[in-house]
Protein backbone atom coordinates (compact mmCIF):
# COMPACT_ATOMS: atom_id res chain seq x y z
CA UNK A 1 0.00 0.00 0.00
CA UNK A 2 2.63 2.53 0.65
CA UNK A 3 4.73 1.91 -2.24
CA UNK A 4 1.40 2.17 -4.32
CA UNK A 5 0.83 5.76 -2.57
CA UNK A 6 4.52 6.83 -3.20
CA UNK A 7 4.26 5.87 -6.57
CA UNK A 8 0.81 7.53 -7.51
CA UNK A 9 1.92 10.34 -5.04
CA UNK A 10 4.86 11.17 -7.38
CA UNK A 11 4.01 9.74 -10.51
CA UNK A 12 0.00 10.74 -10.96
CA UNK A 13 -2.27 8.30 -12.30
CA UNK A 14 -1.76 9.23 -16.27
CA UNK A 15 -0.36 5.90 -17.13
CA UNK A 16 -2.89 3.54 -15.62
CA UNK A 17 -5.51 1.79 -17.66
CA UNK A 18 -9.38 1.12 -17.28
CA UNK A 19 -8.18 -2.62 -16.48
CA UNK A 20 -5.38 -1.63 -14.08
CA UNK A 21 -7.50 1.28 -12.23
CA UNK A 22 -9.72 -1.84 -11.82
CA UNK A 23 -7.46 -3.94 -10.61
CA UNK A 24 -6.18 -1.52 -8.31
CA UNK A 25 -9.53 -0.12 -6.36
CA UNK A 26 -10.65 -3.43 -6.00
CA UNK A 27 -7.29 -4.17 -4.52
CA UNK A 28 -6.99 -1.36 -2.03
CA UNK A 29 -10.84 -2.15 -0.96
CA UNK A 30 -10.26 -5.14 -0.56
CA UNK A 31 -6.90 -4.60 1.74
CA UNK A 32 -8.86 -1.99 3.71
CA UNK A 33 -11.75 -4.07 5.15
CA UNK A 34 -9.32 -7.07 5.61
CA UNK A 35 -6.63 -5.52 7.82
CA UNK A 36 -5.76 -6.93 10.86
CA UNK A 37 -4.51 -3.34 12.38
CA UNK A 38 -5.97 -0.40 11.42
CA UNK A 39 -3.03 1.83 10.34
CA UNK A 40 -2.54 5.13 9.46
CA UNK A 41 -0.66 3.72 6.16
CA UNK A 42 -4.18 2.55 4.78
CA UNK A 43 -6.26 5.55 5.48
CA UNK A 44 -2.99 7.73 3.46
CA UNK A 45 -2.53 5.26 0.51
CA UNK A 46 -6.80 5.19 0.03
CA UNK A 47 -6.95 8.62 0.33
CA UNK A 48 -4.02 9.40 -1.89
CA UNK A 49 -5.06 6.92 -4.62
CA UNK A 50 -8.74 8.00 -4.49
CA UNK A 51 -7.36 12.19 -5.17
CA UNK A 52 -4.92 10.87 -7.86
CA UNK A 53 -7.56 9.07 -9.89
CA UNK A 54 -10.09 12.29 -9.36
CA UNK A 55 -12.79 12.00 -12.11
CA UNK A 56 -12.14 8.60 -12.80
CA UNK A 57 -12.97 7.25 -9.33
CA UNK A 58 -16.72 8.07 -10.38
CA UNK A 59 -18.08 4.56 -11.06
CA UNK A 60 -16.73 3.19 -7.72
CA UNK A 61 -17.78 5.75 -5.29
CA UNK A 62 -20.92 3.76 -4.33
CA UNK A 63 -18.92 0.99 -4.09
CA UNK A 64 -16.28 2.56 -1.78
CA UNK A 65 -19.15 4.73 0.77
CA UNK A 66 -21.17 1.29 0.97
CA UNK A 67 -17.57 -0.14 2.61
CA UNK A 68 -17.62 3.45 4.74
CA UNK A 69 -21.00 3.20 5.93
CA UNK A 70 -20.44 -0.50 7.01
CA UNK A 71 -17.64 0.43 8.62
CA UNK A 72 -18.92 3.31 10.71
CA UNK A 73 -21.37 0.78 11.85
CA UNK A 74 -18.75 -1.99 13.45
CA UNK A 75 -18.39 -2.04 17.16
CA UNK A 76 -14.83 -1.75 16.92
CA UNK A 77 -13.60 2.29 17.75
CA UNK A 78 -11.01 2.33 15.79
CA UNK A 79 -12.72 0.85 12.61
CA UNK A 80 -15.77 3.56 12.62
CA UNK A 81 -12.73 6.15 13.81
CA UNK A 82 -10.72 5.01 10.41
CA UNK A 83 -13.77 5.00 8.29
CA UNK A 84 -14.69 8.40 9.44
CA UNK A 85 -10.94 9.93 8.53
CA UNK A 86 -11.64 8.30 4.64
CA UNK A 87 -14.85 10.04 4.57
CA UNK A 88 -12.73 13.44 4.87
CA UNK A 89 -10.09 12.26 2.84
CA UNK A 90 -12.01 11.70 0.30
CA UNK A 91 -14.55 14.10 0.03
CA UNK A 92 -13.26 16.54 -1.99
CA UNK A 93 -13.26 13.69 -4.98
CA UNK A 94 -16.87 13.23 -4.36
CA UNK A 95 -17.42 16.84 -5.33
CA UNK A 96 -15.27 17.04 -8.52
CA UNK A 97 -17.52 13.73 -9.69
CA UNK A 98 -20.43 15.34 -8.87
CA UNK A 99 -21.79 12.55 -5.96
CA UNK A 100 -23.47 15.29 -4.34
CA UNK A 101 -26.52 12.91 -3.19
CA UNK A 102 -23.91 10.22 -1.91
CA UNK A 103 -21.94 13.20 0.42
CA UNK A 104 -25.89 13.99 1.44
CA UNK A 105 -26.37 10.29 2.66
CA UNK A 106 -22.88 10.32 4.63
CA UNK A 107 -23.68 13.52 6.09
CA UNK A 108 -27.15 12.27 7.51
CA UNK A 109 -25.39 9.19 8.60
CA UNK A 110 -22.45 11.10 10.46
CA UNK A 111 -24.98 13.46 11.98
CA UNK A 112 -26.86 10.00 13.58
CA UNK A 113 -23.44 9.10 14.80
CA UNK A 114 -23.28 12.57 16.98
CA UNK A 115 -23.82 10.55 20.06
CA UNK A 116 -20.33 8.82 19.77
CA UNK A 117 -19.11 7.60 23.24
CA UNK A 118 -15.18 7.22 22.29
CA UNK A 119 -13.87 10.70 21.79
CA UNK A 120 -11.24 9.88 18.96
CA UNK A 121 -14.29 8.67 17.23
CA UNK A 122 -16.23 11.58 17.78
CA UNK A 123 -13.58 14.22 16.55
CA UNK A 124 -12.94 12.42 13.32
CA UNK A 125 -16.83 11.93 12.92
CA UNK A 126 -17.16 16.14 12.90
CA UNK A 127 -13.91 16.08 10.60
CA UNK A 128 -15.75 14.40 8.23
CA UNK A 129 -18.85 16.38 8.31
CA UNK A 130 -16.77 19.64 8.41
CA UNK A 131 -15.04 17.54 4.84
CA UNK A 132 -18.78 17.28 3.65
CA UNK A 133 -20.16 20.86 4.56
CA UNK A 134 -16.92 22.39 3.25
CA UNK A 135 -16.93 20.66 -0.38
CA UNK A 136 -21.39 20.81 -0.91
CA UNK A 137 -21.88 23.87 0.86
CA UNK A 138 -24.53 25.27 3.31
CA UNK A 139 -27.53 25.12 0.89
CA UNK A 140 -27.20 21.85 0.08
CA UNK A 141 -25.94 20.16 3.21
CA UNK A 142 -27.92 17.46 4.57
CA UNK A 143 -28.85 17.75 7.02
CA UNK A 144 -29.96 20.95 7.31
CA UNK A 145 -27.84 23.67 9.01
CA UNK A 146 -30.71 24.44 11.55
CA UNK A 147 -30.49 21.21 12.36
CA UNK A 148 -27.20 20.13 12.72
CA UNK A 149 -25.89 23.47 14.78
CA UNK A 150 -28.22 22.61 17.81
CA UNK A 151 -26.46 18.97 18.26
CA UNK A 152 -23.51 20.62 17.30
CA UNK A 153 -23.90 23.17 20.74
CA UNK A 154 -23.51 20.35 23.79
CA UNK A 155 -20.64 18.82 22.25
CA UNK A 156 -18.77 21.96 22.81
CA UNK A 157 -18.87 21.35 26.18
CA UNK A 158 -16.34 17.83 25.48
CA UNK A 159 -13.20 18.30 26.61
CA UNK A 160 -11.19 16.29 24.59
CA UNK A 161 -8.77 18.20 22.55
CA UNK A 162 -9.81 16.74 19.24
CA UNK A 163 -12.97 17.02 19.65
CA UNK A 164 -13.13 20.58 20.70
CA UNK A 165 -10.94 21.34 18.10
CA UNK A 166 -12.94 19.65 15.48
CA UNK A 167 -16.09 20.58 16.46
CA UNK A 168 -15.36 24.62 16.69
CA UNK A 169 -13.77 24.38 13.38
CA UNK A 170 -17.05 23.25 12.32
CA UNK A 171 -19.15 25.86 13.82
CA UNK A 172 -16.75 28.57 12.92
CA UNK A 173 -17.24 27.30 9.37
CA UNK A 174 -20.83 27.55 9.91
CA UNK A 175 -21.13 30.80 11.39
CA UNK A 176 -18.45 32.43 8.55
CA UNK A 177 -20.93 31.15 5.49
CA UNK A 178 -24.37 30.03 6.65
CA UNK A 179 -25.20 32.09 10.01
CA UNK A 180 -28.58 33.07 8.88
CA UNK A 181 -29.75 29.49 9.12
CA UNK A 182 -29.62 29.49 12.69
CA UNK A 183 -31.43 31.78 15.02
CA UNK A 184 -29.81 34.94 16.84
CA UNK A 185 -30.43 33.04 20.07
CA UNK A 186 -28.62 29.90 19.07
CA UNK A 187 -25.54 32.05 18.18
CA UNK A 188 -26.01 33.74 21.53
CA UNK A 189 -25.82 30.15 23.83
CA UNK A 190 -23.05 29.09 21.81
CA UNK A 191 -20.89 32.68 22.38
CA UNK A 192 -21.46 31.35 26.10
CA UNK A 193 -20.10 28.64 25.22
CA UNK A 194 -16.85 29.21 23.47
CA UNK A 195 -15.83 31.43 26.48
CA UNK A 196 -15.20 27.63 27.77
CA UNK A 197 -13.11 27.20 25.24
CA UNK A 198 -10.90 30.00 25.60
CA UNK A 199 -9.22 28.00 28.36
CA UNK A 200 -8.05 25.02 26.07
CA UNK A 201 -4.28 24.10 26.41
CA UNK A 202 -4.08 23.82 22.46
CA UNK A 203 -3.64 26.92 20.58
CA UNK A 204 -5.65 25.91 17.54
CA UNK A 205 -8.45 25.47 19.46
CA UNK A 206 -8.13 29.07 20.91
CA UNK A 207 -7.73 31.13 17.65
CA UNK A 208 -10.60 28.96 15.95
CA UNK A 209 -12.61 29.91 18.95
CA UNK A 210 -11.54 33.51 18.37
CA UNK A 211 -12.36 33.84 14.84
CA UNK A 212 -15.67 32.29 15.50
CA UNK A 213 -16.61 34.89 17.91
CA UNK A 214 -15.58 37.35 14.99
CA UNK A 215 -18.08 35.52 12.92
CA UNK A 216 -20.70 35.70 14.89
CA UNK A 217 -20.46 39.08 15.95
CA UNK A 218 -20.65 39.68 11.80
CA UNK A 219 -24.13 37.50 11.89
CA UNK A 220 -26.03 38.47 14.56
CA UNK A 221 -24.47 42.23 15.28
CA UNK A 222 -21.22 43.49 17.76
CA UNK A 223 -23.35 44.37 21.44
CA UNK A 224 -24.65 41.05 22.44
CA UNK A 225 -21.24 39.25 21.45
CA UNK A 226 -19.51 42.28 23.03
CA UNK A 227 -21.62 42.33 25.90
CA UNK A 228 -20.66 38.39 26.45
CA UNK A 229 -16.77 38.98 26.02
CA UNK A 230 -16.60 42.50 28.27
CA UNK A 231 -18.11 40.54 31.06
CA UNK A 232 -15.52 37.99 30.90
CA UNK A 233 -12.55 40.28 31.01
CA UNK A 234 -13.34 39.78 34.98
CA UNK A 235 -12.04 36.14 35.43
CA UNK A 236 -8.49 35.47 37.36
CA UNK A 237 -7.07 33.45 34.83
CA UNK A 238 -4.47 35.40 32.53
CA UNK A 239 -4.91 33.30 29.54
CA UNK A 240 -8.72 33.71 29.38
CA UNK A 241 -8.42 37.21 30.05
CA UNK A 242 -5.98 37.75 26.56
CA UNK A 243 -7.95 35.51 24.34
CA UNK A 244 -10.96 37.99 25.13
CA UNK A 245 -8.88 40.99 24.39
CA UNK A 246 -7.95 39.30 21.00
CA UNK A 247 -11.75 38.31 20.40
CA UNK A 248 -12.85 41.91 20.88
CA UNK A 249 -9.91 43.28 19.12
CA UNK A 250 -11.57 40.48 16.16
CA UNK A 251 -15.23 42.03 16.48
CA UNK A 252 -14.10 45.54 16.50
CA UNK A 253 -11.95 44.56 12.84
CA UNK A 254 -15.05 42.93 11.45
CA UNK A 255 -17.60 45.49 12.55
CA UNK A 256 -15.72 48.40 12.30
CA UNK A 257 -14.27 49.61 15.45
CA UNK A 258 -16.72 52.49 16.17
CA UNK A 259 -19.97 50.27 17.39
CA UNK A 260 -17.29 48.66 19.90
CA UNK A 261 -15.13 51.58 21.21
CA UNK A 262 -17.63 53.15 22.83
CA UNK A 263 -18.61 50.36 25.55
CA UNK A 264 -14.59 49.29 25.34
CA UNK A 265 -13.78 52.95 26.59
CA UNK A 266 -16.94 52.67 28.94
CA UNK A 267 -15.69 49.39 30.31
CA UNK A 268 -12.52 51.68 31.29
CA UNK A 269 -14.03 52.97 33.99
CA UNK A 270 -14.06 50.13 36.41
CA UNK A 271 -11.94 50.53 38.72
CA UNK A 272 -10.72 46.43 38.24
CA UNK A 273 -6.95 45.85 37.59
CA UNK A 274 -7.60 43.25 34.94
CA UNK A 275 -10.33 45.13 33.20
CA UNK A 276 -8.65 48.12 32.64
CA UNK A 277 -5.38 46.25 31.33
CA UNK A 278 -7.67 44.01 29.09
CA UNK A 279 -9.41 47.25 27.81
CA UNK A 280 -5.74 48.44 26.94
CA UNK A 281 -5.04 44.86 25.72
CA UNK A 282 -8.10 44.91 23.52
CA UNK A 283 -6.86 48.26 22.09
CA UNK A 284 -3.49 47.23 21.28
CA UNK A 285 -5.00 44.51 19.30
CA UNK A 286 -7.22 46.76 17.67
CA UNK A 287 -4.98 49.33 16.18
CA UNK A 288 -2.52 46.21 15.05
CA UNK A 289 -5.46 44.49 13.06
CA UNK A 290 -6.91 48.40 11.53
CA UNK A 291 -3.75 49.47 10.87
CA UNK A 292 -4.75 52.72 9.01
CA UNK A 293 -8.03 52.76 9.68
CA UNK A 294 -6.86 54.11 13.08
CA UNK A 295 -6.60 57.37 11.93
CA UNK A 296 -9.98 57.92 12.65
CA UNK A 297 -10.09 56.85 16.15
CA UNK A 298 -6.78 57.95 17.38
CA UNK A 299 -7.97 61.14 19.00
CA UNK A 300 -11.11 59.24 20.72
CA UNK A 301 -8.61 57.28 22.35
CA UNK A 302 -5.88 59.51 23.35
CA UNK A 303 -7.35 60.70 26.90
CA UNK A 304 -7.68 56.98 27.76
CA UNK A 305 -4.30 56.22 26.96
CA UNK A 306 -2.99 59.29 28.55
CA UNK A 307 -4.75 57.85 31.90
CA UNK A 308 -3.55 54.75 31.62
CA UNK A 309 0.26 56.09 30.41
CA UNK A 310 0.31 57.87 33.86
CA UNK A 311 -1.09 55.02 36.50
CA UNK A 312 0.98 53.61 39.27
CA UNK A 313 0.54 50.36 37.79
CA UNK A 314 3.58 49.05 35.65
CA UNK A 315 1.22 46.80 33.14
CA UNK A 316 -1.04 49.72 32.35
CA UNK A 317 1.85 51.82 31.24
CA UNK A 318 3.43 48.60 29.37
CA UNK A 319 0.35 47.76 27.70
CA UNK A 320 -0.21 51.37 26.39
CA UNK A 321 3.02 51.60 25.27
CA UNK A 322 2.30 48.42 23.10
CA UNK A 323 -1.49 50.05 21.97
CA UNK A 324 0.69 53.57 20.76
CA UNK A 325 3.61 51.61 19.05
CA UNK A 326 0.34 49.87 17.17
CA UNK A 327 -1.09 52.89 16.22
CA UNK A 328 1.83 54.92 15.44
CA UNK A 329 2.66 52.46 13.03
CA UNK A 330 -1.23 52.84 11.38
CA UNK A 331 -1.27 56.29 10.86
CA UNK A 332 2.28 56.96 9.52
CA UNK A 333 1.49 59.69 6.64
CA UNK A 334 -1.48 60.62 7.47
CA UNK A 335 -1.17 63.26 9.20
CA UNK A 336 -1.67 62.51 13.18
CA UNK A 337 1.05 63.84 14.30
CA UNK A 338 0.14 66.63 17.11
CA UNK A 339 -1.53 63.68 18.56
CA UNK A 340 1.14 61.18 18.98
CA UNK A 341 3.93 64.32 19.72
CA UNK A 342 1.48 64.90 23.02
CA UNK A 343 1.18 60.94 23.65
CA UNK A 344 5.24 60.84 23.40
CA UNK A 345 5.40 63.03 25.83
CA UNK A 346 3.58 60.73 28.19
CA UNK A 347 5.29 57.78 26.67
CA UNK A 348 9.12 59.43 27.66
CA UNK A 349 8.97 59.72 31.76
CA UNK A 350 8.96 55.89 31.52
CA UNK A 351 12.99 56.20 30.18
CA UNK A 352 14.05 54.72 32.96
CA UNK A 353 12.21 52.21 34.05
CA UNK A 354 13.87 49.19 35.38
CA UNK A 355 11.16 46.05 34.71
CA UNK A 356 12.57 44.09 31.17
CA UNK A 357 8.89 43.49 30.05
CA UNK A 358 8.09 48.07 30.50
CA UNK A 359 11.76 48.26 28.73
CA UNK A 360 10.71 46.45 26.19
CA UNK A 361 7.30 48.04 25.38
CA UNK A 362 8.99 51.51 26.03
CA UNK A 363 11.43 50.84 23.33
CA UNK A 364 8.88 49.55 20.92
CA UNK A 365 6.85 52.61 21.96
CA UNK A 366 9.62 55.19 20.54
CA UNK A 367 10.21 52.55 17.23
CA UNK A 368 6.87 53.15 16.40
CA UNK A 369 6.49 56.82 16.95
CA UNK A 370 9.89 57.10 15.37
CA UNK A 371 8.82 56.10 12.27
CA UNK A 372 5.10 57.88 12.39
CA UNK A 373 6.77 61.15 13.70
CA UNK A 374 10.57 60.82 11.66
CA UNK A 375 13.76 60.71 13.54
CA UNK A 376 14.55 63.97 14.02
CA UNK A 377 11.48 64.48 16.54
CA UNK A 378 12.99 61.73 18.84
CA UNK A 379 16.44 62.84 18.21
CA UNK A 380 15.55 65.92 19.79
CA UNK A 381 14.31 64.12 22.97
CA UNK A 382 17.00 62.37 23.13
CA UNK A 383 19.98 65.11 22.90
CA UNK A 384 19.37 65.81 26.50
CA UNK A 385 20.45 62.83 28.31
CA UNK A 386 23.63 61.63 25.83
CA UNK A 387 26.10 62.98 27.76
CA UNK A 388 24.93 62.81 31.21
CA UNK A 389 27.05 62.88 34.08
CA UNK A 390 25.20 59.76 35.28
CA UNK A 391 25.82 56.66 33.24
CA UNK A 392 23.10 54.65 34.18
CA UNK A 393 21.00 57.73 32.28
CA UNK A 394 24.06 57.45 29.22
CA UNK A 395 23.51 53.63 28.71
CA UNK A 396 19.17 54.65 28.85
CA UNK A 397 19.60 57.66 26.25
CA UNK A 398 22.79 55.82 23.79
CA UNK A 399 19.98 52.68 23.42
CA UNK A 400 17.50 55.08 22.12
CA UNK A 401 19.67 57.10 20.27
CA UNK A 402 21.36 53.17 18.73
CA UNK A 403 18.12 52.18 17.81
CA UNK A 404 17.19 55.62 16.26
CA UNK A 405 20.60 55.12 14.09
CA UNK A 406 19.62 52.33 13.04
CA UNK A 407 15.96 52.99 11.88
CA UNK A 408 16.53 56.09 10.21
CA UNK A 409 20.09 56.90 9.75
CA UNK A 410 20.05 59.04 6.72
CA UNK A 411 17.43 61.43 7.88
CA UNK A 412 19.42 61.90 11.30
CA UNK A 413 21.87 64.01 9.48
CA UNK A 414 19.51 67.10 9.11
CA UNK A 415 18.32 67.13 12.46
CA UNK A 416 22.50 66.87 14.21
CA UNK A 417 23.36 70.09 16.69
CA UNK A 418 25.66 72.68 14.51
CA UNK A 419 29.35 72.69 15.98
CA UNK A 420 30.90 76.03 14.98
CA UNK A 421 34.27 75.81 13.92
CA UNK A 422 37.67 76.17 15.41
CA UNK A 423 41.09 77.48 14.43
CA UNK A 424 41.90 73.90 13.88
CA UNK A 425 38.86 71.69 12.19
CA UNK A 426 35.86 72.99 10.21
CA UNK A 427 32.78 71.37 11.14
CA UNK A 428 30.18 72.92 8.94
CA UNK A 429 29.16 72.01 6.07
CA UNK A 430 27.76 74.64 3.78
CA UNK A 431 26.38 72.42 1.20
CA UNK A 432 24.01 71.26 4.02
CA UNK A 433 22.47 74.64 4.14
CA UNK A 434 22.28 75.36 0.47
CA UNK A 435 19.96 72.07 0.32
CA UNK A 436 17.90 73.14 3.37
Amino acid sequence: METIEKIMGNLGAADVDSRLEEQLIDGILYAFQEQTTEDVVMLNGFGTIVNTLGKRVKAYLPQICGTILWRLNNKSAKVRQQAADLISRIAVVMKTCQEEKLMGHLGVVLYEYLGEEYPEVLGSILGALKAIVNVIGMTKMTPPIKDLLPRLTPILKNRHEKVQENCIDLVGRIADRGPEYVSAREWMRICFELLELLKAHKKAIRRATVNTFGYIAKAIGPHDVLATLLNNLKVQERQNRVCTTVAIAIVAETCSPFTVLPALMNEYRVPELNVQNGVLKSLSFLFEYIGEMGKDYIYAVSPLLEDALMDRDLVHRQTACAAIKHMALGVYGFGCEDALIHLLNHVWPNVFETSPHLVQAFMDAVDGLRVALGPIKILQYTLQGLFHPARKVRDVYWKIYNSLYIGGQDALVAGYPRIMNDPKNQYLRYELDYVL
